[in-house]
């Protein structure tokens, strides 16, 4: 099968024609406070607990601990929550997209308890960190949340399992986030999220092959 003239790839060649999704900073309808909270408010906001939960980590040095384990489940989190995020900013939000982002956030629960009962049984975890971790775990859940109250009738069509083809498939939005907005979001998540936890992974290595050689 030819993918170059499959539908799905047609409407993704086409995803930045239509016009840009208007988020206006002054309209107070709900529909308008909802998206700009959920796009100016609760997605930057993930960067705030992402930087000090790092730092909790650096201070109680991670890398001498559960080392690589506990890095490993950071970036598992972090795929858990980037995918449904990367699909609600990207594509159209239908029943597929819904679906995938209600199980992500299962799944970062299920793996945040993982680490938690690594961390605790090796390493000090303090009130603070705690703390941290419930911003860090109710975010997702906030999102999707914002997410479905915006798109109440793509929650209805996936509680009756479709309506249409199409709603099962991944498709762009049908007007699509500004070029200006995704690249701010973009540049504040790698540096606020992916370069710190690469940083950790790599301290964690490095004294991972520092304790091999030794």
């Amino acid at each position: 099968m030819d993918l170059r003239h499959s539908p799905v790839v047609r409407a993704w060649q086409q995803w930045r024609r239509p016009r840009d999704l208007p988020v206006p900073a002054g309209s107070f309808d709900t529909e308008g406070a909802n998206r700009r909270f959920l796009l100016y408010g609760v997605l930057p906001l993930w960067c705030v607990p992402a930087v000090a939960d790092w730092l909790m980590h650096r201070r109680t040095r991670i890398e001498e601990t559960t080392g690589m384990r506990e890095s490993a489940l950071h970036a598992l989190m972090m795929t858990e929550a980037g995918v449904p995020v990367a699909m609600g900013l990207l594509a159209k939000v239908n029943p597929l997209v819904l679906s995938v982002m209600g199980g992500a956030a299962v799944a970062h629960g299920a793996t945040a308890l993982w680490d938690v009962s690594l961390a605790t049984g090796e390493r000090e975890v303090r009130p603070v960190e705690q703390h941290i971790h419930s911003f860090l775990e109710v975010l997702p859940l906030a999102g999707l949340a914002f997410t479905c109250c915006l798109h109440a009738d793509q929650v209805r069509a996936m509680l009756r399992g479709g309506v249409t083809p199409d709603d099962w498939k991944l498709l762009p939005k049908n007007n699509p986030l500004s070029v200006a907005y995704l690249a701010g979001l973009g540049l504040a998540i790698g540096a606020c999220v992916a370069l710190p936890y690469a940083e950790e992974m790599t301290r964690c290595a490095k004294a991972a092959r520092k304790r091999k050689t030794s």
